[in-house]
């Protein structure tokens, strides 16, 4: 699985809007939009926002495993 399609599946699973993660970002939702496409890069500090976010590790988010270990607690 690519980062694209982590972007999009933890999105659905979570019942979310692009629109919702797009205001956690501090974007547009057409710009997130473009993120789920692969038409622009995901930056290092949304990875990590998304990864608080979601509560999970940027493994998942990135395709590197599809195990969603949520993050230990700080």
């Amino acid at each position: 699985m690519q980062y694209t399609s982590a972007l999009k599946s933890i999105r659905e699973d979570r019942d979310l809007y692009q629109k919702d993660v797009a205001k956690v970002l501090g974007v547009s939702q057409q710009y997130y939009s473009q993120y789920e496409k692969g038409e622009n890069e995901l930056p290092l500090r949304h990875l990590i926002t998304l990864c608080k976010y979601y509560n999970v590790s940027a493994d998942y988010l990135l395709g590197f495993t599809r195990e969603r270990k949520e993050l230990p607690k700080e």
